[in-house]
Protein backbone atom coordinates (compact mmCIF):
# COMPACT_ATOMS: atom_id res chain seq x y z
CA UNK A 1 0.00 0.00 0.00
CA UNK A 2 1.20 3.39 -1.17
CA UNK A 3 1.47 6.52 0.88
CA UNK A 4 -1.62 8.17 -0.76
CA UNK A 5 -3.99 4.76 0.03
CA UNK A 6 -2.56 4.98 3.60
CA UNK A 7 -3.26 8.57 4.05
CA UNK A 8 -7.05 7.80 2.51
CA UNK A 9 -8.01 4.87 4.50
CA UNK A 10 -6.94 6.62 7.92
CA UNK A 11 -8.95 9.36 6.38
CA UNK A 12 -11.57 6.73 6.10
CA UNK A 13 -11.26 5.62 9.88
CA UNK A 14 -11.29 8.86 10.68
CA UNK A 15 -14.70 9.21 9.33
CA UNK A 16 -15.96 5.99 10.76
CA UNK A 17 -14.81 7.17 14.16
CA UNK A 18 -16.20 10.09 14.16
CA UNK A 19 -19.38 8.66 12.86
CA UNK A 20 -19.63 6.44 15.47
CA UNK A 21 -19.04 9.06 18.21
CA UNK A 22 -21.41 10.63 16.56
CA UNK A 23 -24.03 7.60 16.62
CA UNK A 24 -22.62 7.11 19.99
CA UNK A 25 -23.63 10.91 21.22
CA UNK A 26 -27.24 10.16 20.55
CA UNK A 27 -27.21 7.07 21.79
CA UNK A 28 -26.45 8.66 25.05
CA UNK A 29 -28.64 11.56 24.94
CA UNK A 30 -31.84 8.83 24.14
CA UNK A 31 -30.23 7.21 27.39
CA UNK A 32 -30.19 9.85 29.34
CA UNK A 33 -33.84 11.12 28.46
CA UNK A 34 -35.06 6.95 28.70
CA UNK A 35 -33.87 7.24 32.39
CA UNK A 36 -35.06 10.55 32.97
CA UNK A 37 -38.61 9.60 31.85
CA UNK A 38 -37.72 6.29 33.77
CA UNK A 39 -37.21 8.07 37.07
CA UNK A 40 -40.15 10.08 36.91
CA UNK A 41 -42.02 7.55 36.32
CA UNK A 42 -40.64 6.03 39.64
CA UNK A 43 -41.08 9.02 41.37
CA UNK A 44 -44.93 9.04 40.23
CA UNK A 45 -45.33 5.40 41.49
CA UNK A 46 -43.29 6.14 44.90
CA UNK A 47 -45.40 9.18 45.33
CA UNK A 48 -48.94 7.22 44.89
CA UNK A 49 -47.64 4.57 47.15
CA UNK A 50 -47.46 6.99 49.71
CA UNK A 51 -50.87 8.38 48.97
CA UNK A 52 -52.39 4.92 49.08
CA UNK A 53 -50.33 3.74 52.35
CA UNK A 54 -51.76 7.00 53.46
CA UNK A 55 -55.12 6.64 52.90
CA UNK A 56 -55.31 2.57 53.58
CA UNK A 57 -54.08 3.90 57.52
CA UNK A 58 -57.21 5.94 57.61
CA UNK A 59 -59.31 3.35 55.93
CA UNK A 60 -58.61 0.81 58.66
CA UNK A 61 -59.50 1.29 61.64
CA UNK A 62 -58.25 2.06 64.98
CA UNK A 63 -60.75 1.65 67.63
CA UNK A 64 -63.32 -0.64 67.77
CA UNK A 65 -66.73 -0.38 69.08
CA UNK A 66 -66.99 -2.25 72.87
CA UNK A 67 -69.37 -5.71 72.24
CA UNK A 68 -70.21 -7.76 75.09
CA UNK A 69 -69.96 -11.12 75.09
CA UNK A 70 -66.72 -10.84 72.36
CA UNK A 71 -62.78 -10.50 72.46
CA UNK A 72 -61.04 -9.29 69.05
CA UNK A 73 -57.48 -8.97 68.53
CA UNK A 74 -56.34 -7.47 64.71
CA UNK A 75 -53.28 -6.68 62.82
CA UNK A 76 -52.70 -5.08 59.32
CA UNK A 77 -49.58 -5.29 57.52
CA UNK A 78 -49.41 -3.18 54.74
CA UNK A 79 -47.20 -4.35 51.43
CA UNK A 80 -45.99 -1.84 48.92
CA UNK A 81 -46.28 -4.58 45.77
CA UNK A 82 -49.60 -5.60 46.21
CA UNK A 83 -52.71 -5.70 48.15
CA UNK A 84 -55.94 -3.32 49.27
CA UNK A 85 -56.96 -4.72 52.39
CA UNK A 86 -59.63 -3.35 54.30
CA UNK A 87 -61.63 -4.65 57.44
CA UNK A 88 -64.05 -3.05 59.93
CA UNK A 89 -66.86 -4.22 62.92
CA UNK A 90 -70.10 -2.83 62.59
CA UNK A 91 -72.84 -1.93 65.28
CA UNK A 92 -75.95 -2.03 64.20
CA UNK A 93 -79.55 -0.02 65.75
CA UNK A 94 -80.15 -3.31 67.45
CA UNK A 95 -77.26 -3.12 69.81
CA UNK A 96 -77.65 -6.68 70.44
CA UNK A 97 -76.37 -7.41 66.45
CA UNK A 98 -72.77 -6.61 64.84
CA UNK A 99 -71.29 -7.17 61.17
CA UNK A 100 -68.26 -7.58 59.99
CA UNK A 101 -66.23 -7.51 56.99
CA UNK A 102 -62.80 -7.83 56.32
CA UNK A 103 -61.78 -7.85 52.20
CA UNK A 104 -58.89 -8.29 50.46
CA UNK A 105 -58.69 -6.18 46.69
CA UNK A 106 -56.13 -7.61 43.73
CA UNK A 107 -56.52 -4.77 42.04
CA UNK A 108 -52.86 -2.42 42.46
CA UNK A 109 -52.20 0.73 44.14
CA UNK A 110 -55.26 3.59 44.25
CA UNK A 111 -57.86 1.27 42.30
CA UNK A 112 -57.68 -1.21 44.95
CA UNK A 113 -58.38 1.21 47.47
CA UNK A 114 -60.99 3.37 45.80
CA UNK A 115 -62.87 -0.22 45.94
CA UNK A 116 -62.37 -0.43 49.58
CA UNK A 117 -64.00 2.90 49.80
CA UNK A 118 -66.87 1.78 48.33
CA UNK A 119 -67.24 -1.44 49.64
CA UNK A 120 -66.84 0.19 53.67
CA UNK A 121 -69.75 2.75 52.49
CA UNK A 122 -72.43 0.44 51.34
CA UNK A 123 -71.70 -1.82 53.81
CA UNK A 124 -71.83 0.44 56.67
CA UNK A 125 -75.03 1.95 55.16
CA UNK A 126 -76.85 -1.95 54.51
CA UNK A 127 -75.77 -3.11 57.66
CA UNK A 128 -77.49 -0.64 59.90
CA UNK A 129 -80.59 -2.56 58.26
CA UNK A 130 -79.71 -6.02 59.60
CA UNK A 131 -79.70 -7.41 56.19
CA UNK A 132 -78.69 -10.97 55.52
CA UNK A 133 -74.94 -11.64 54.31
CA UNK A 134 -75.95 -12.34 50.96
CA UNK A 135 -78.21 -9.54 50.10
CA UNK A 136 -75.30 -7.07 51.48
CA UNK A 137 -73.13 -8.51 49.34
CA UNK A 138 -75.51 -8.41 46.40
CA UNK A 139 -75.96 -4.56 47.41
CA UNK A 140 -72.27 -4.20 47.28
CA UNK A 141 -71.69 -6.23 44.25
CA UNK A 142 -73.97 -3.23 42.43
CA UNK A 143 -72.15 -0.71 43.24
CA UNK A 144 -68.67 -1.85 42.65
CA UNK A 145 -68.88 -3.90 39.65
CA UNK A 146 -69.54 -0.73 37.48
CA UNK A 147 -66.73 0.55 38.39
CA UNK A 148 -64.26 -2.34 38.12
CA UNK A 149 -61.87 -3.26 36.02
CA UNK A 150 -61.78 -6.32 33.77
CA UNK A 151 -59.14 -8.18 35.53
CA UNK A 152 -59.85 -6.67 39.31
CA UNK A 153 -61.34 -8.88 42.11
CA UNK A 154 -61.76 -8.56 45.65
CA UNK A 155 -62.19 -11.26 48.03
CA UNK A 156 -64.51 -10.82 50.96
CA UNK A 157 -66.03 -12.26 54.55
CA UNK A 158 -69.27 -10.69 55.68
CA UNK A 159 -71.03 -11.90 58.86
CA UNK A 160 -74.03 -11.19 61.32
CA UNK A 161 -74.12 -12.07 64.56
CA UNK A 162 -76.74 -12.20 67.16
CA UNK A 163 -75.45 -11.76 70.84
CA UNK A 164 -78.62 -13.23 72.46
CA UNK A 165 -78.87 -16.32 70.33
CA UNK A 166 -74.93 -16.56 68.86
CA UNK A 167 -75.73 -17.45 65.47
CA UNK A 168 -73.25 -16.19 62.79
CA UNK A 169 -74.89 -15.78 59.62
CA UNK A 170 -72.10 -15.20 57.03
CA UNK A 171 -70.83 -14.89 53.90
CA UNK A 172 -67.24 -16.08 52.14
CA UNK A 173 -66.11 -15.01 48.98
CA UNK A 174 -62.66 -15.85 46.73
CA UNK A 175 -59.70 -16.24 48.73
CA UNK A 176 -60.34 -14.47 52.29
CA UNK A 177 -60.31 -17.95 54.47
CA UNK A 178 -62.43 -18.29 57.84
CA UNK A 179 -61.70 -21.32 60.20
CA UNK A 180 -63.59 -22.22 63.39
CA UNK A 181 -61.65 -23.57 66.47
CA UNK A 182 -64.16 -24.81 68.61
CA UNK A 183 -63.42 -24.52 72.24
CA UNK A 184 -60.73 -26.74 73.90
CA UNK A 185 -60.07 -28.53 70.56
CA UNK A 186 -57.28 -28.69 68.26
CA UNK A 187 -59.68 -29.59 65.31
CA UNK A 188 -59.86 -26.51 62.97
CA UNK A 189 -63.10 -26.08 60.54
CA UNK A 190 -62.81 -24.07 57.43
CA UNK A 191 -66.13 -22.31 57.04
CA UNK A 192 -67.93 -22.89 53.81
CA UNK A 193 -67.24 -20.44 50.82
CA UNK A 194 -70.40 -19.06 48.57
CA UNK A 195 -68.25 -18.89 45.52
CA UNK A 196 -65.06 -16.84 43.88
CA UNK A 197 -64.65 -13.26 44.72
CA UNK A 198 -66.57 -10.02 43.61
CA UNK A 199 -65.22 -9.91 39.78
CA UNK A 200 -66.94 -8.81 36.04
CA UNK A 201 -68.49 -12.61 35.91
CA UNK A 202 -69.81 -12.52 39.70
CA UNK A 203 -72.99 -14.32 40.28
CA UNK A 204 -74.59 -13.32 43.68
CA UNK A 205 -75.10 -16.39 46.14
CA UNK A 206 -78.80 -16.93 46.81
CA UNK A 207 -78.49 -17.36 50.62
CA UNK A 208 -76.03 -17.16 53.39
CA UNK A 209 -74.32 -20.03 55.64
CA UNK A 210 -75.00 -20.30 59.10
CA UNK A 211 -73.37 -21.66 62.31
CA UNK A 212 -73.97 -21.67 66.24
CA UNK A 213 -70.99 -20.00 68.55
CA UNK A 214 -70.44 -21.94 71.86
CA UNK A 215 -68.31 -20.17 75.16
CA UNK A 216 -64.86 -20.16 74.46
CA UNK A 217 -64.89 -20.90 70.38
CA UNK A 218 -62.41 -18.56 68.21
CA UNK A 219 -63.50 -17.70 64.54
CA UNK A 220 -60.37 -16.88 62.36
CA UNK A 221 -59.98 -14.80 59.79
CA UNK A 222 -57.14 -14.05 57.55
CA UNK A 223 -56.70 -12.63 53.87
CA UNK A 224 -54.42 -14.52 51.04
CA UNK A 225 -51.69 -11.98 52.13
CA UNK A 226 -50.16 -14.41 55.03
CA UNK A 227 -50.87 -17.91 52.81
CA UNK A 228 -48.48 -16.60 49.63
CA UNK A 229 -45.79 -15.25 52.06
CA UNK A 230 -42.40 -16.37 50.97
CA UNK A 231 -39.03 -18.16 51.92
CA UNK A 232 -36.15 -18.39 50.18
CA UNK A 233 -36.73 -21.08 48.09
CA UNK A 234 -39.90 -20.07 46.63
CA UNK A 235 -41.89 -21.69 49.07
CA UNK A 236 -45.40 -20.11 50.25
CA UNK A 237 -46.16 -20.30 53.72
CA UNK A 238 -49.84 -21.91 52.65
CA UNK A 239 -52.66 -23.35 54.69
CA UNK A 240 -51.27 -26.18 56.25
CA UNK A 241 -48.32 -23.77 58.17
CA UNK A 242 -51.50 -22.04 58.97
CA UNK A 243 -52.71 -25.02 60.66
CA UNK A 244 -50.18 -25.78 62.51
CA UNK A 245 -48.97 -22.54 63.55
CA UNK A 246 -52.35 -22.42 65.08
CA UNK A 247 -52.23 -25.66 66.59
CA UNK A 248 -49.17 -25.04 68.22
CA UNK A 249 -50.00 -21.46 69.37
CA UNK A 250 -50.76 -20.62 72.83
CA UNK A 251 -54.30 -20.72 74.29
CA UNK A 252 -54.02 -17.75 76.45
CA UNK A 253 -56.30 -15.41 74.25
CA UNK A 254 -56.69 -14.10 70.90
CA UNK A 255 -53.53 -11.42 71.12
CA UNK A 256 -51.79 -14.38 71.72
CA UNK A 257 -52.44 -16.33 68.90
CA UNK A 258 -52.64 -13.52 66.48
CA UNK A 259 -48.91 -12.80 67.19
CA UNK A 260 -47.98 -16.06 67.04
CA UNK A 261 -49.44 -17.22 63.95
CA UNK A 262 -47.81 -13.69 62.50
CA UNK A 263 -44.35 -15.07 64.18
CA UNK A 264 -44.59 -18.04 62.52
CA UNK A 265 -45.45 -16.49 59.14
CA UNK A 266 -42.84 -14.04 59.04
CA UNK A 267 -40.47 -16.65 60.53
CA UNK A 268 -41.06 -18.64 57.58
CA UNK A 269 -40.21 -15.80 55.22
CA UNK A 270 -37.04 -14.72 57.09
CA UNK A 271 -38.81 -11.36 57.93
CA UNK A 272 -39.44 -10.81 53.43
CA UNK A 273 -41.55 -7.82 52.81
CA UNK A 274 -45.37 -9.70 52.42
CA UNK A 275 -45.90 -10.05 48.68
CA UNK A 276 -49.26 -8.00 49.44
CA UNK A 277 -51.52 -7.02 52.18
CA UNK A 278 -52.18 -8.77 55.09
CA UNK A 279 -54.58 -8.98 57.44
CA UNK A 280 -55.29 -10.82 60.74
CA UNK A 281 -58.71 -10.87 62.45
CA UNK A 282 -59.30 -13.09 65.51
CA UNK A 283 -62.51 -12.74 67.27
CA UNK A 284 -63.59 -15.34 70.57
CA UNK A 285 -67.09 -15.57 72.61
CA UNK A 286 -66.44 -15.12 76.00
CA UNK A 287 -67.79 -17.59 78.44
CA UNK A 288 -69.65 -15.46 81.68
CA UNK A 289 -71.72 -13.71 78.98
CA UNK A 290 -72.64 -17.04 76.91
CA UNK A 291 -73.72 -17.93 80.55
CA UNK A 292 -75.68 -15.38 81.04
CA UNK A 293 -77.33 -15.45 77.94
CA UNK A 294 -78.71 -18.54 78.61
CA UNK A 295 -80.19 -18.77 81.60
Amino acid sequence: MDQDQLLKRIAQLEREVKDRETDLGRFRDELIRANQRLEAMIDSINHELKIAHAIQRTLVPTEFPNIPGFDFSTKFLPSSKSGGDYFDFFEHQDKFRFGIVLSSASAYGMSALLLSVLLKMTSKLEARKGADPHLVVQAIAQEMLPEMEPDAKTDMFYALIDRRSFEMRFLRLGNVMAILQPAGSREFQILESAGGPLSKDFKAPKDSKKILLNARDRVILFTRGILEMTNSKGETFGLENVTRALMSGPKRGVHEMRNHLLYEAQRFSHGQEPPRDLTVLILEVKEKVIKLAKS
